[in-house]
């Protein structure tokens, strides 16, 4: 036996021995345990609570990946703008009969190059499509002046520039043309049709120029003939307050002669 073993036997034989040593549990019993339980239970309870809330909410307000956001209401859908200070700059309210939009300026663009399609503001409203088509039966009503460069009907339908009780003016500092490619151009009205050129001319170019339901003067010639004969020929004359008539035409001028036609107008 060596020294080391020797003193290592000799102090394990000195040391006392114990008799009945108390052993004391570690952890947590009793009712620590069963409220530390019952806490860890409605923790998860309350878990489980919330995970089903939100599942809820997702499903009732359509909240998907792939498709659009839907916000629905039995009565008026109504979305705020508000500034820093609280107070309401815009708003947008959907309801069942109309839409409304309450703001400084509206706009629509386009989705592909982000151009104004439409803006109205309180000055002027802009159309900035390429085409504005009005499909209603009575067209499109003015209540004051329209301006506008190029003004069509659809194919094979009439174009009709029409106003009921007060006058239809077409005006344009470079001149305004109205032409027909395929088709007539008439200009009816109930009075009196006025063509009138303060600094130039009017130019009536055609292959024939007819002025229908003119009257006709009264004219005696001294020869039997003629008044036996039909008068196929007449002569216009043209009275000093501009009414123009038609006279039967002679040898010479018969306007002289049949000129009490403009005692009546």
């Amino acid at each position: 036996m060596t020294r080391e073993q020797y003193i290592l036997a000799t102090q394990q034989n000195n040391l006392p021995r114990t008799e009945n040593a108390q052993l004391y549990p570690v952890g947590i019993y009793g009712w620590r345990k069963r409220c530390l339980y019952f806490f860890v239970l409605l923790l998860l309870v309350t878990m489980i609570v919330n995970l089903a809330m939100t599942i809820w909410i997702l499903k009732v307000m359509n909240f998907t990946v792939d498709s659009p956001l839907v916000l629905q209401s039995d009565r008026n859908v109504t979305v705020n703008a508000r500034n820093h200070m609280g107070q309401l700059t815009g708003q947008l309210t959907i309801g069942a009969d109309a839409v409304e939009a309450q703001c400084k300026r509206f706009e629509v663009r386009a989705s592909e190059d982000g151009r104004v399609l439409f803006s109205a503001d309180e000055d002027e409203i802009t159309i900035g499509a390429e085409k504005l088509k009005v499909t209603g039966t009575e067209g499109a009503v003015f209540g004051h002046s329209v301006e506008t460069p190029h003004i069509r009907a659809e194919p094979s339908q009439d174009l009709r520039l029409e106003s009921p009780t007060r006058s239809l003016i077409m005006e344009a500092p470079r001149g305004v043309q109205v032409s027909a490619a395929a088709g007539d151009f008439k200009a009816t009205c109930r009075k009196e049709l006025h063509l009138q050129s303060t600094e130039g001319e009017i130019f009536l170019n055609a292959e024939t120029i007819r002025l229908g339901n003119l009257p006709t003067g009264s004219f005696s010639s001294s020869s039997p003939s003629s008044s036996s004969s039909r008068q196929t020929v007449y002569e216009l004359c043209v009275c000093p307050n501009g009414k123009l008539y038609l006279s039967p035409a002679g040898v010479g001028s018969t306007c002289q002669s049949s000129s009490n036609i403009c005692l009546w107008s």
